[in-house]
């Protein structure tokens, strides 16, 4: 069970959900990817090569694995890190989860936001993700890196903030 559906609030139902864009798994993805290309070259390298020195042949197996190692967790991080993160809008609350062992999370009650800003780059509009800046009444602005669909995210707040205001 996630964390929002575990600190749900009685009465409270998930009206929208979100999560990081698959743009934050692109560098891993990419760095992961040359390290296991470069891994392989080693390993194979060291396999073809003509019978001689035992000892380099080793040293560019382990040098190999090493980096096939290192890809995998680039790689595995960036998934869990994406799939770790858990953004939800309510009709009481906005809840905002980041983090797998270090947890940081963000529950703003919907009649305590202030204002929702939106940044796009423009790779960002063609590719659907921004970042969100939520400050609640008083406090300091809360800043979302990549998240998906952010103009909706937006909006689902703005639909739930008109209604709170006028309870």
């Amino acid at each position: 069970m996630s964390y929002v559906d575990k600190n749900l609030i009685p009465g409270e139902t998930i009206l929208y959900r979100t999560k990081l864009h698959w743009v934050v798994l692109l560098w891993p993805v990419l760095v992961g990817s040359f390290l296991g290309l470069a891994s392989l070259v080693l390993i194979f390298g060291a396999v073809g090569a003509r019978a001689g020195d035992h000892q380099s042949h080793a040293v560019a197996t382990g040098a190999g694995l090493f980096f096939l190692l290192v890809a995998a967790a680039i790689t595995g991080f960036g998934i869990l890190r994406r799939n770790a993160t858990e953004i939800a809008v309510t009709n009481k609350r906005v809840l905002i989860k980041t983090g797998l062992l270090s947890r940081r999370t963000i529950e703003l009650l919907i009649s305590k936001i202030e204002s929702i800003g939106v940044d796009e780059s423009p790779f960002g509009r063609i590719l659907g993700f921004g970042t969100v800046i939520v400050r609640g009444t008083g406090g300091t602005p809360e800043s979302f890196d990549r998240i998906a669909h952010p103009l909706e995210f937006r909006r689902q707040v703005h639909g739930q903030v008109d209604p709170a205001q006028g309870r």
